[in-house]
């Protein structure tokens, strides 16, 4: 009886050591906490911070900034070989000096005049549809947030088709058709999405309900077109940058201008609200203020965008996805992603006519075939982390 005991007594002591030296065992939930700590706090660890005399602190990542100034390389390096390419090729050195001043009257002609604008369309384009999808992927808290899947390129294509086959008219028209589209198209999922303030995912479940009923008035728009109308309307939807001159880069400059620097400083913002909308109104961030102002300047550069150069896919979701995971930084990674899409939407352009030929496939159906492949990828991706 006494042995028994004293056997019990010590297999107890023993388990209470094993106890004490194994710790108990997290949850998921403790564990994802952990990790974002851990990952908060190597982050401040590999930050800089630059003072100004007017007492003003902004923090830097380097490898964010060294990412930045790699994208904005590789933007520029695919316009200088974009501008080369063509049916009178030019070396890089001779893009460069006729750009510069230099060259006879014939490149500077084909520089300038054709080839100049269609570089600068498609870096403003891809900026545009960078920085507002990372705007939509932030708001949404959704990797698959993006003009695409929220309808709002639905809505520039019934505005340019509604000019198309009902006035007859193009050029101007019906960049201004697309343009209004758009908007329109945004305030009426804002409308519709509202409730006491705008949530993320009724945001998204919106924006997907009016894509949905946006291509069916696409269909039939075009089954009202004739065979010229149809064949113009499919060229558009594409998305192109053939044929673009200095009319598409002048307004696209002008938005992006105002725009883009608008969105950069409702950065803090928009980081905070990844947050959740409670922690960042305690950190004394205006939730719906940041919210709704983001989301229409986000939403007037899409229809810009897609003015000047159609509904070109998949861009706005796969360039702040990629920018993302090139800086490893928390945050929506706004001017990272505008730097991606632009180089992303020029070196498309650029395969393209190495690939084809001159004007021979337009860039909207190699992003689309390379961005539905990203999308499956991020579908896989996400089913497999537990998200969707």
């Amino acid at each position: 009886m006494s042995a028994t005991v004293k056997s019990g007594q010590t297999t107890g002591q023993d388990t209470a050591q094993d106890r004490a030296q194994d710790p108990a065992p997290e949850t998921d939930q403790e564990t994802a906490k952990a990790r974002k700590k851990r990952a908060a706090a190597g982050a401040a660890r590999r930050t800089w911070t630059v003072r100004t005399a007017g007492g003003l602190s902004l923090r830097l990542a380097p490898r964010a900034v060294w990412t930045g100034l790699l994208l904005l390389a590789l933007a520029l390096a695919a316009g200088v070989a974009l501008i080369g390419s063509g049916d009178y090729p030019m070396t890089p050195a001779e893009v460069l000096a006729t750009l510069a001043g230099g060259g006879d009257v014939g490149q500077r002609f084909i520089v300038h005049d054709l080839r100049l604008p269609r570089v600068l369309v498609g870096l403003l384009v891809g900026a545009a549809f960078g920085i507002s999808g990372a705007v939509f992927q932030t708001v949404s808290r959704n990797p698959l947030g993006s003009p695409d899947v929220l309808g709002l390129t639905q809505g520039s294509s019934v505005g340019a088709l509604t000019v198309i086959v009902f006035f007859q008219d193009s050029g101007f028209a019906v960049a201004a058709g697309a343009a209004a589209g758009g908007l329109v198209t945004g305030l009426a999922i804002f409308l519709l999405a509202w409730q006491r303030g705008i949530h993320g995912y009724r945001f998204v479940l919106v924006g997907i309900g009016v894509s949905a009923m946006l291509y069916a008035v696409v269909l039939y728009l075009m089954t009202k077109a004739d065979i010229v109308e149809a064949t113009r309307a499919t060229t558009w939807m594409t998305g192109s940058l053939n044929g673009r001159d200095w009319d598409q880069v002048r307004p696209a400059a002008a938005v992006c201008a105002v725009l883009v620097p608008l969105l950069l400083g409702h950065g803090r913002g928009l980081r905070m609200l990844e947050m959740g909308d409670d922690a960042a109104g305690a950190l004394g961030v205006r939730v719906d203020r940041v919210r709704i102002v983001a989301l229409t300047a986000a939403v007037v550069l899409v229809a810009v965008a897609t003015a000047a150069a159609g509904p070109i896919s998949f861009v706005a979701l796969s360039a702040p996805q990629l920018a993302r995971r090139l800086t490893r930084s928390p945050g929506p990674n706004l001017l990272p992603s505008a730097l991606m899409g632009a180089a992303l939407l020029v070196a498309a352009d650029w395969s393209s006519q190495q690939l084809f030929g001159a004007d021979q496939l337009p860039v909207g159906v190699l992003t689309g075939l390379l961005g539905g492949g990203y999308l499956l990828w991020l579908l896989v991706t996400e089913r497999r982390a537990g998200r969707i």
